[in-house]
């Protein structure tokens, strides 16, 4: 689902149910750059896939938990509310797990222009 622009809001109230699958929601976009809340629950990258985007991402956690593995890193990463990661264009990263008892939220930024 992608929203227009909207000018506020509460990014942690009327979740979206995520039940049959991850919620993606363009909050704004303009040029370069896209921010978008992500609400997971349970979900996971599926087994041997791995995100590679062209463009820079900043993701930050608001609420829930989730693991999060980068490529050449020995072990996942435990994230919970307020845990940040930059991940620059083509660092491969996938979802290892998502909290099942409440939804995971995720605000992201992705920007072009990057390394």
């Amino acid at each position: 689902m992608v929203r227009d622009t909207l000018e506020s809001g509460q990014l942690l109230v009327d979740l979206p149910s995520a039940a049959q699958g991850e919620v993606l929601e363009t909050l704004m976009a303009r040029d370069g750059i896209r921010i978008e809340r992500i609400v997971s629950h349970g979900q996971a990258t599926p087994e041997g896939e791995w995100y590679d985007q062209e463009t820079d991402e900043w993701v930050v956690l608001l609420s829930g938990a989730a693991k999060l593995l980068l490529e050449g890193e020995a072990a996942p990463r435990n994230l919970g509310p307020g845990d940040f990661v930059f991940l620059p264009s083509h660092r491969r990263h996938r979802v290892v797990w998502t909290s099942s008892d409440k939804p995971t939220v995720w605000l992201a930024v992705h920007m072009d222009g990057g390394s």
